[in-house]
């Protein structure tokens, strides 16, 4: 695959039914990596995640608070990974206070797996609060 070096971005409001939307733009920068359906859909379900904390926990679902999403492919003209960012316009809060979503207390509930899960399907994953307040998930899936 050969790219420019351009980022696809989205600014999506607080509303879950855009979550479909931020999924076939998913579907379709994964594609044009050339990922398999696997990678296709363990990506998706990752970027699904972070988009719904983005809005139910960052920004409590204020409709005008904005998402950002965003695709990038590094280092261009030939990249090795796939980069996705998502950024919220909420609170922030510690990441490293997230509870182990495997840990006994935890196993019944019926929330906390997004970050575990983005983790999983991931290659490398981090949060930050960002200057301009909110949070920032970078998601990193390496390519072949």
């Amino acid at each position: 695959m050969r790219t420019n070096g351009s980022v696809v971005r989205l600014e999506i409001q607080s509303s879950f039914d855009m979550l479909d939307f931020v999924q076939l733009v998913c579907d379709r920068v994964g594609q044009m990596a050339g990922l398999d359906e696997d990678s296709l859909h363990w990506i998706g379900v990752a970027v699904r995640e972070s988009v719904i904390n983005a809005i139910k926990h960052g920004n409590r679902e204020e409709f005008a608070k904005l998402v950002t999403v965003e695709f990038a492919f590094t280092p261009p003209p030939v990249p090795a990974e796939l980069i996705i960012r998502v950024v919220d316009q909420g609170a922030g809060f510690d990441p490293d206070v997230i509870g182990n979503p495997l840990a006994p207390e935890n196993l019944m509930k019926s929330s906390g797996r997004g970050i575990f899960f983005m983790r999983s399907f991931m290659d490398d994953v981090s949060l930050r609060r960002v200057p301009e307040g909110g949070m920032e998930v970078r998601m990193v899936k390496k390519l072949a």
